[in-house]
């Protein structure tokens, strides 16, 4: 970590943290784009394989501007090690993989993002691998599903995408209990507003080509702990199976760390204001934003998260068609199912990002036909008032 980065404020942190300057002096970090790197001498190499010395050896395993990217956002996250990888699900993926084996039991929130929810549900049971999913809202669930051994437990909050909250700190009391590394999804609160390592979480994934990114440039992701959870686990795993980030990307995202905060702000600040106005509409059945007295855990939120991040859900009248109706007539907010971009951005999670999940499921999460997610921007907030008001003008 750079020198001072510890006792830094968040602002210089997200500006100056891993800068590590070649000889040229550059002012901006150093792109480092090759694949490989050479040795001084054949014993030097037997020892950087060995692991007796700090050297690069190869960009699958490490690299100066990847490690830029690593550093600066282990600073931001108080984390002791990040590694990068090329996508956010590689990170989620890479961070249960690294850890488990067959007969291992593994404990989920029910409202995760739908790869996630494939990943528990599909992939990791032709493991072996016991999989038991649990309201995350639920304190109860939580209890009697932790009563017993697990090996990892995973969740995110605020959730994809009616933004549901998990008391973070209550459910690692139970995972820890049972045995088991809690892996807490970050993406929606982003690691200025949620801190789930200090809440009690062992691993913090995200992805990367969210808010980080936050202009629709790059792919990636990052898997945050401790030095011993990461080298016992994470980096064998890493290294020999390649998930890594490229160069060029982890370059893209260094720099976008410079601007997370101001971008953040700006955006959560437009998302509560977006979230009063859809409030009072006489369309709309109802408005998730944790920042609301009327969002359910409204009180976990202000306990636990410092800010209410860029997104707003919200539930049309009419089902599919009148969703579908204003998701057609929008203008100004683009159709996408990514999020955390400076362009707002909205999707029909039923149809789009949780569609694979069986009907039974979907509903039981409060996604119905009628919810559209929206991912607020950097626009002005009178635009996308207007822009949503014209729009659900549309629906008969």
């Amino acid at each position: 970590m750079t020198s001072g980065a510890s006792h830094w404020r968040r602002a210089t942190r997200l500006v100056r943290a891993g800068l590590n300057r070649s000889p040229n002096n550059e002012t901006a970090e150093a792109l480092y784009l090759n694949s490989g790197f050479v040795f001084n001498s054949a014993a030097e190499a037997e020892a950087a394989f060995k692991g007796e010395n700090d050297v690069y050896m190869y960009s699958r395993y490490g690299n100066p501007t990847v490690s830029v990217f690593e550093e600066r956002l282990a600073a931001l996250e108080g984390a002791q090690m990040c590694r990068a990888t090329s996508t956010g699900m590689a990170a989620i993926f890479s961070a249960l993989a690294c850890q488990l084996k067959s007969g291992d039991r593994v404990v989920a929130a029910r409202e995760l993002f739908g790869s996630c929810h494939h990943i528990v549900s599909k992939i990791l049971p032709k493991w072996g691998v016991e999989t038991e999913f649990v309201k995350g809202t639920d304190p109860a669930a939580w209890e009697a599903a932790l009563s017993r051994p697990a090996k990892a437990v995973l969740l995110e909050s605020p959730s994809n995408p009616m933004l549901d909250l998990v008391d973070v700190a209550a459910v690692a009391d139970l995972a820890h209990a049972a045995g088991a590394t809690l892996i807490v999804d970050n993406v929606f609160a982003t690691p200025l507003y949620q801190s789930p390592l200090a809440l009690g979480a062992d691993v913090v994934v995200y992805s990367a080509t969210k808010h980080i990114d936050g202009h629709g440039r790059c792919l990636g992701g990052a898997v945050l702990g401790s030095a011993d959870w990461m080298n016992e686990h994470f980096i064998p795993f890493y290294r020999n199976t390649g998930p890594s980030m490229s160069p060029f990307n982890a370059w893209v995202m260094a720099k976008s760390l410079e601007t997370l905060e101001l971008r953040v702000d700006r955006m959560s600040a437009t998302a509560a204001m977006v979230a009063d106005w859809l409030s009072a509409h006489e369309k709309i059945l109802q408005v998730r934003y944790p920042g609301r007295a009327d969002h359910p855990q409204h009180g976990l939120a202000i306990r636990q998260m410092s800010g209410f991040g860029s997104l707003v859900t919200m539930e049309v009248a009419g089902g599919k068609d009148a969703a579908f109706a204003v998701l057609d007539a929008l203008s100004v907010i683009d159709l996408s199912n990514n999020l955390g971009d400076a362009k707002s951005l909205a999707c029909h999670p039923a149809t789009t990002t949780h569609s694979k999940l069986p009907v039974e499921e979907r509903m039981d999460c409060g996604i119905t036909d009628g919810v559209i997610r929206i991912s607020i921007g950097l626009e002005h907030p009178d635009d996308l008032t207007e822009d949503l008001a014209q729009a659900l003008a549309a629906t008969s």
